[in-house]
């Protein structure tokens, strides 16, 4: 298996731009940044991304993103292909203050059903070795367990991405086309079953770099405001020259729960798909409110 180049913990900020302001953002960290090798070889430099969320049938994971629960976590499966051959990624994302904590592990496809179904996670099950990647999967079906938590969201995209050349330190990715659909089964499939993008047109750039340390809060930075970050952390000197060149403005862009908000929550409670797939809820007009940070970027 490839080496897991996961970020475990880092300082991610969101923005939404449109398609043209995104390829000039493209050009200005090509300047610090290599394309992803996955990427690099696909056309627009993109390569697929797909989600299997969990929750629990009232959805309480979804409605603790959007009552702002300060510490909160997702429960996902993720997979970048459908070869059976391919891992299956169990990963717990977890959010405190605005730091986030990944923990995933490398699963075997036909060990799937298995461990969703209650089974107690063993090495076996498990594409790699690593002491780590049992004990994310671990936690995870600790979780899942607690909550009773179950398919409910199948969320596709396509990832543009940017990393640091001699290592993972910072990552910079554009996501595009992203869908949402009821998916109750794991099936794993690549063909989602809807044509209605969550974000419309929108491009979705995050900024991510990695911490070290206890993270405390931090201010959003523009014109005077300081960092109070209690960690150790390594800030790109241009990320407060994209922020400034670009007017970016930091906002939500959770899509999970944006793709629940615009497809219609009701269909995805209770493991019972209501009306065609793909049918957004009779008058939807979007996303519940994003979070707007208030000023520029969010970094110095």
């Amino acid at each position: 298996m490839a080496e897991d180049k996961l970020q475990q913990q880092r300082l991610e900020l969101k923005y939404l731009l449109n398609e043209d302001t995104a390829l000039r953002i493209r050009d200005f960290v090509s300047c610090y940044l290599t394309v992803d090798e996955f990427g690099a070889s696909r056309p627009n430099f993109s390569y697929p991304v797909h989600s299997l969320y969990l929750d629990s049938d009232d959805l309480q994971l979804y409605w603790e993103t959007i009552n702002g629960t300060k510490n909160r976590f997702k429960l996902r499966l993720r997979y970048y292909d459908n070869r059976p051959d391919a891992p299956v990624y169990f990963e717990i994302k977890r959010r405190m203050n605005n730091c986030i904590l990944k923990q995933r592990g490398g699963v075997r496809r036909d060990a799937v059903d298995l461990l969703l179904a209650g089974h107690l996670p063993e090495a076996c099950h498990l594409t790699s070795n690593s002491s780590r990647h049992l004990v994310a999967l671990q936690n995870f079906c600790h979780h899942m367990m607690n909550l009773r938590a179950s398919p409910k969201a199948h969320i596709a995209y396509l990832r543009e991405a940017w990393v640091s050349p001699n290592d993972n330190s910072i990552r910079v990715t554009l996501d595009r086309n992203v869908s949402c659909t009821p998916e109750f089964s794991t099936r794993l499939g690549t063909n989602i079953r809807t044509t209605n993008t969550t974000f419309g047109q929108e491009v979705i750039l995050e900024l991510k770099f990695t911490i070290s340390g206890h993270p405390n809060e931090f201010f959003d930075l523009g014109g005077d405001h300081i960092m109070d970050l209690q960690s150790n952390y390594r800030t790109p000197r241009w990320f407060p020259q994209l922020i400034r060149a670009f007017g970016l403005m930091q906002c939500g862009a959770a899509k999970y729960v944006e793709g629940i908000s615009v497809y219609g929550e009701h269909h995805f409670r209770n493991n019972t798909l209501l009306g065609p797939p793909g049918a957004p809820t009779p008058g939807a007009t979007g996303g519940f409110p994003r979070e707007n940070a208030g000023t520029h970027g969010g970094l110095p």
